[in-house]
């Protein structure tokens, strides 16, 4: 036995929790957050799945390819109760834009992320409006910019709860 390494139950749990912990764990209780009993006449409550998921991508983006968004918006649609293929279309979307952004511009800070986080919000919400628009809804779009604004104050709380998380799992 190594005293680098630990036992090799260490290394397992280590292991599990730097794969598993962004992944599966938090997308899927972000995700479920949205079948909570919370009662609001107007949209006023963020797509949390989504802001989890931004925050992820913006703080670890060798761990989130463009790939895996269309998979995760096949569990966000199903978990949150979507039309089948919007948050698989929104959600690669989004990392495909992340992807260009990342390319072009070679360093990022805080207000650069939250202002990308902010564009894709306004993307998501606007992508998800006009989706319910196609479907029959006739809801204009300014009921939505309170839900909009919500969830940009709000990303930076998010964001740093994704941090926690993120130190969590790279701790020994």
């Amino acid at each position: 036995m190594s005293r680098i390494a630990g036992s090799s139950t260490e290394v397992a749990i280590r292991d599990f929790r730097r794969r598993f912990v962004p992944l599966i764990a938090t997308l899927i209780a972000a995700s479920l957050s949205g079948l909570l009993p919370i009662v609001a006449t107007v949209p006023l409550v963020p797509d949390i799945g989504f802001m989890v998921l931004i925050a992820w991508r913006l703080l670890r983006p060798e761990l989130w390819s463009a790939q895996v968004a269309l998979g995760l918006g096949l569990l966000n649609d199903l978990l949150s109760g979507h039309p089948l293929g919007q948050s698989m279309a929104l959600w690669t979307l989004t990392f495909l834009a992340f992807e260009f952004v990342d390319a072009r511009i070679g360093f990022r800070d805080y207000w650069l992320d939250w202002l990308f986080a902010a564009a894709a919000i306004i993307f998501y919400t606007f992508g998800g409006w006009y989706v319910a628009r196609l479907m029959g809804s006739a809801t204009p779009f300014t009921v939505m910019v309170p839900q909009i604004l919500l969830s940009i104050l709000t990303f930076p709380v998010v964001a740093r709860l994704v941090l926690a998380l993120d130190r969590w799992r790279l701790a020994r």
